[in-house]
Order: C-alpha cells, then sequence, then structure tokens
C-alpha cells in the first residue's frame, strides 16, 4: 500500500512579507551570521530563537579544523537556550545561512540531518510544535509549522 506525506509550509518571497516578530528574527539570525566562525567552509548560518516569554536568543555556526568538532548555527543556539531556560517553550525559530560570498541564486537553506535530529527532541519534549523559518541572504522563506515536516519519520524515545 502506498501511503502519501504532504508537507505544509508557505513561501516569502522576501522579508517584507513577514509578520514584524518575524522580521525581527530574520534580523536577529542574519546579524547572528555575521559573526559565524566558519573559517573552514566559509559557509555561514545564523540562527534566532524566540521563546514563550517573548525573548530572543541567537547563535551561529562554529567550525573546528579537527572535522567534525565544529556544530551547526541551530545546535548552538538550541543548546544554549536548552541550557539556560530548560522549563521556557520555543515558540519560532529562524535560519539564515549561506556562502559567505553572497549569491542571488541561493535558495532557501534548511537544517541538515542532525539539526532536524535535535530540533524534533525539544519540540516533542515540549509538546508544542514549533514554527521553523529557513532562508538564504536573498531574503526568500519558506516557513513550515513543525519539525515534524521537515522530518516526517523521526526518531524519539518512544522507540527507546
Amino acid at each position: 500500500m502506498k501511503k502519501e506525506n504532504h508537507i505544509s509550509y508557505e513561501y516569502f518571497k522576501n522579508s517584507s512579507e513577514l509578520s514584524d516578530i518575524e522580521k525581527t528574527l530574520f534580523d536577529r539570525a542574519k546579524q547572528a551570521r555575521e559573526n559565524a566562525y566558519a573559517p573552514y567552509s566559509n559557509f555561514l548560518v545564523g540562527c534566532a530563537i524566540l521563546l514563550e516569554n517573548g525573548e530572543i536568543y541567537s547563535g551561529n555556526n562554529q567550525e573546528n579544523a579537527a572535522f567534525p568538532s565544529g556544530l551547526c548555527a541551530e545546535r548552538t543556539t538550541l543548546f544554549w537556550v536548552a541550557a539556560n531556560f530548560p522549563n521556557e517553550k520555543i515558540e519560532k525559530i529562524f535560519v539564515v545561512g549561506g556562502p559567505r560570498e553572497f549569491h542571488e541564486k541561493n535558495p532557501p537553506i534548511p537544517p541538515c540531518g542532525a539539526c532536524r535530529q535535535s530540533l524534533i527532541e525539544y519540540e516533542t519534549k515540549q509538546s508544542q510544535d514549533i514554527d521553523l523559518y529557513f532562508s538564504s541572504m536573498n531574503e526568500e522563506v519558506v516557513k513550515v509549522y513543525s519539525i515534524k515536516d521537515l522530518l516526517p519519520f523521526y526518531f524519539d524515545a518512544t522507540f527507546l
């Protein structure tokens, strides 16, 4: 029997189509991207997380000459937020990434597989969906309403 999985998402041609809070998150992720430490890949990523209490925290990718010792922006930010605010729910996550040298044709950059797995862990933990936005510097944005939309066959504690 064949089953289909449909992903619900929104597409924004540029950041001017975003709400005020979404624009703020985009700007914070874009600013965080500028501070990324990516001397090897020259691929800079910034992340901004909105908590239920209204606070916004951001981070970026951090590389290391001893691959794969670095960490993506999503996990850098997520782990810091979880360590410092373990009981706050995450409402929205905004990711902006792309090569150091901007190319207008870069599509929106989604989280890697390892980041998706980490994000689903916290979405499951809080029993509440997280809006995830991803973009490149050309300001095209994709929004999904749950991490499950990007990782429909996710692995979580129920399998243990």
